[in-house]
């Protein structure tokens, strides 16, 4: 396994782990549910260092698909950026019950889709997939998957009958989930 690109996921992974705490609104405690949202990325990053010091190998290595991770990763972190840039103020941790957002954002990052800060973490574990086909990172992809779209759904049910609701069903006719147009 190539050291760069494991050290370009550990960097994609600490600019995720530190988005609770330089960017996103927070009390400093962290409920269950944002711990259960998180641990697919910590699966990810524990998988990619045990498979990085042989103590858990990856199924086969295959430098074409570990250089083929790459463009996942730095998408990712790119879109984390660009996310960040869109705001002019920290967002809400929705899974915080006393955190909630003083508005909705429809520009920037978010102009095609809704959820762009979870299609960067998509972007992350897909890559990791690539770059260490293994069962940890297949299983943390599809925890990933499955507990990002559940965050979303409820997500979006909670800005569809809040005081956004009417401008945030028209916005989602015209944006997709995680992907533009799906």
């Amino acid at each position: 396994m190539d050291r760069g690109i494991l050290v370009l996921y550990l960097l994609n992974w600490g600019w995720l782990a530190s988005l609770p705490f330089v960017f996103f609104k927070s009390d400093g405690k962290f409920n269950l549910m944002w711990w259960v949202t998180g641990s697919p990325f910590g699966l990810m990053t524990l998988t990619l260092l045990l498979a990085y010091f042989h103590v858990f190998p990856p199924f086969f290595s295959y430098p074409p698909f570990e250089v083929l991770s790459v463009p996942f990763s730095v998408a990712s972190i790119s879109l984390m950026l660009y996310t960040v840039g869109t705001h002019q103020t920290p967002l809400a941790l929705w899974h915080q019950s006393n955190d909630a957002p003083k508005s909705i954002v429809t520009y920037g990052a978010y102009k095609r889709i809704r959820h762009p800060f979870y299609t960067s973490f998509l972007l992350m574990l897909i890559g990791a997939v690539f770059y260490c086909p293994h069962v940890g990172t297949l299983a943390a992809l599809a925890l990933g998957i499955g507990i990002l779209n559940v965050t979303a759904a409820r997500e979006e049910r909670f800005l569809s009958a809040s005081a956004f609701g009417e401008d945030y069903k028209k916005y989602m006719t015209t944006t997709g989930r995680f992907f533009p147009g799906v």
